[in-house]
């Protein structure tokens, strides 16, 4: 049975309708926007696990190489500004397997997560499809581009989080050396681990905006607040900066945390339209009074 079908069906029930017999009713559209998610993540997977052996030396492994694109990046950077420091020409750090079945293990779970990030946009749009039919017709143009502001902003973050802050991180730990009698060698799970986390978690955080027109929308945050909040927001910035990027550089920590203060800015911008939006509704519904 489609989803409109079960919608209209749940539309032309009676007025005195069972309440449980509708919230089964919503479950059981839930179910299926979330077994179609689960297949678009499925067929994903089995993408990255059939060409894994491409994925594993090009994208996986990627950060180990010195000839990553974002270390030639850093060296023609250090060239620009003749700071030699600046370019990476080592990682000496191992990647080694402590388990039976660890490298088994690490392609199903980097298949996965690839699976999980190519088909996050499709999981956006499966929930914007169940919860339109919920909102007035307003609501409705007023987050039509929900979708694609969100994929767009997890893409950048995910990008952000591949390219500068993972290797910077891994870079810097891999080079870390507190005695020449210890040598650094990581398991594949802690390295897997490390990339997906840094990866990941920039890809949510990139999703600021977004969480502000929804805090905004419901009243729980306003432009005002930001504002004022503002200093607090840039020390909380820094020392996220700080622990993403271990390193001392002081630069290394602007590449990071210039484009947090711009996501922080630009949420003060849409908690300002969306309190616009606000205003202007109150002072039409006065005016028809």
């Amino acid at each position: 049975m489609s989803d409109n079908k079960i919608v209209k069906a749940i539309k032309d029930k009676s007025k005195d309708l069972d309440v449980e017999m509708s919230f089964f009713d919503h479950i059981e559209i839930l179910r299926w926007h979330l077994i179609r998610s689960s297949i678009a993540v499925l067929v994903f997977t089995i993408l990255a696990f059939v060409y894994y052996d491409w994925v594993f030396d090009n994208v996986i492994m990627g950060p180990m190489r010195t000839d990553f694109w974002t270390y030639r990046m850093l060296c023609k950077l250090g060239d620009y500004l003749q700071r030699p420091g600046f370019c990476i020409d080592k990682i000496p750090g191992k990647i080694i397997n402590t388990e039976m079945a660890g490298q088994f293990t690490l392609e199903l779970n980097s298949a996965l997560i690839i699976g999980i990030t190519l088909g996050f946009p499709y999981l956006l749009w499966e929930v914007w499809r169940f919860i339109k039919p919920a909102l007035h017709e307003k609501e409705r143009k007023a987050a039509s581009g929900f979708v694609i502001y969100a994929s767009l902003l997890f893409l950048l973050g995910i990008m952000f989080g591949y390219f500068i802050v993972a290797p910077e991180s891994i870079s810097f730990l891999a080079n870390l050396s507190v005695s020449d009698k210890i040598e650094n060698m990581f398991t594949v799970d802690s390295y897997l681990s490390s990339v997906a986390t840094l990866t990941l978690a920039t890809g949510v955080v990139f999703q600021l905006p977004i969480i502000v027109y929804i805090l905004s929308t419901l009243g729980i945050l306003t432009p005002a607040f930001m504002r004022n909040g503002r200093r607090f927001a840039i020390v909380g910035i820094l020392v996220i900066s700080a622990v993403i990027t271990p390193t001392p550089d002081m630069l290394t920590m602007s590449i990071v945390s210039v484009p947090l203060f711009i996501l922080y800015e630009v949420g003060i911008v849409v908690a300002g339209v969306v309190e616009k939006r606000k205003l202007k509704r109150q002072n039409q519904l006065v005016k028809t009074q």
